[in-house]
């Protein structure tokens, strides 16, 4: 026997529907934030007057997104000086690698500096951790933390990578001669472990390899480059 449905009955069918969609939209709107919630950063920050650059900032995020930015003169004949930014992902061995020497180094709160006056000042340093429930910093000229050690080497060998992509972008649109110096300096500080994080500077070099117009010794350096960085990415 059918049974016929009664206003009571659609109403009922209805409200259960419009609860269906209101929790699903709920649950929608609920997922950004809870991921938002989790994002946590690392920051460091190097000031250092009259070396080159003067001054810098790195900011990885917790998902590997990362903004660069640096102050100071783009070689060492120039006596202009030119504020640079660029956006760039690290690696994701490298990312973990940054946040789990922070909380090792307990996210920068309490005593970080090595308080020795006799050492010799090699800029002021500081590093920041944020995440939803906290924000804590240190500053510091020299640590004896092991944790800050290894993240001031990193981000200092990330900055001169960073570095090398502004000045051969310079280069590259204004100068052409003096890449093939330049990527030379860059190929043999690769080779010696003292840049890190190389993909992040492959769009100048792919630019300048896809150049027809430069020495083809320049554009095999670059290609070179590249290469390394996929060697040093998967090792990783």
């Amino acid at each position: 026997m059918k049974i016929r449905e009664t206003p009571l009955v659609d109403g009922l069918i209805l409200t259960c529907k419009l609860s269906a969609v209101l929790v699903l939209a709920s649950m929608l709107c609920l997922a950004p934030r809870a991921r938002a919630a989790e994002a946590s950063s690392v920051s460091f920050s190097l000031d250092f007057p009259n070396s080159s650059p003067e001054h810098y900032a790195i900011t990885v995020q917790s998902d590997g997104t990362a903004h660069y930015e640096s102050t100071g003169r783009i070689s060492n004949d120039s006596d202009a000086r030119d504020d640079y930014q660029t956006d760039f992902a690290f690696s994701d061995g490298t990312r973990a690698q940054i946040f789990e020497l922070a909380k090792a180094a307990h996210y920068f709160s309490g005593k970080v500096d090595s308080g020795n006056k006799k050492l010799a000042f090699t800029g002021a340093k500081k590093l920041v951790y944020s995440d939803p429930q906290r924000t804590s910093s240190a500053e510091y000229n020299f640590s004896t933390a092991p944790p800050v050690q290894q993240l001031t080497v990193l981000f200092q060998s990330v900055s001169a990578t960073m570095e090398f992509g502004r000045r051969l972008s310079y280069y590259h649109r204004y100068q052409k001669l003096a890449l093939d110096d330049e990527l030379k300096r860059m190929e043999d500080q690769a080779r010696s472990g003292q840049l890190a994080e190389l993909q992040a500077v492959k769009p100048v070099l792919q630019h300048i390899y896809d150049d027809n117009s430069v020495m083809n010794v320049v554009r095999a350096r670059a290609l070179r480059i590249m290469e390394m960085s996929k060697t040093l990415a998967a090792a990783h």
